[in-house]
């Protein structure tokens, strides 16, 4: 009598364990959302895991000093390459999935705009960036 039972508890148990475990990629996940933030003369701020990315774009914004502008990253990297010879000059950056990629391209843009030795001022990753 007592078989069926717990046959029957064995199965719900296994049912729910089944709805957890795949519900938990969806609570774990991150949404979060990232911003950066480039001015005159290597002026930047970042701000990233922010729940909304106009939340993140304030936060960069804040931190930047001067006349500032920002692009948003979600699940991404993004960096900001300078001139050295001249910091408030020409100027790169990139949002890229990967921070290997968003260095290169910075670096690439810095030296596109006149750029004759540019290096990465700063860089911020979002999440799984």
């Amino acid at each position: 009598m007592k078989s069926p039972t717990l046959a029957l508890r064995c199965a719900l148990f296994v049912f729910v364990m089944t709805l957890v475990m795949a519900g938990t990629p969806f609570l774990t996940q991150s949404w979060a959302a990232g911003a950066f933030a480039m001015g005159k003369c290597g002026a930047y701020g970042d701000a990233y895991d922010y729940p909304r990315e106009d939340a993140a774009r304030a936060a960069a914004l804040r931190k930047c000093e001067g006349d500032c502008t920002a692009v948003t990253m979600k699940r991404a990297c993004a960096a900001f390459s300078v001139d050295m010879t001249n910091p408030c000059g020409p100027h790169g950056y990139a949002v890229r999935p990967q921070i290997s990629s968003s260095l290169n391209e910075a670096t690439r843009e810095c030296y596109k705009f006149g750029g004759k030795e540019c290096v990465i001022r700063a860089w911020a990753c979002d999440a799984k960036g």
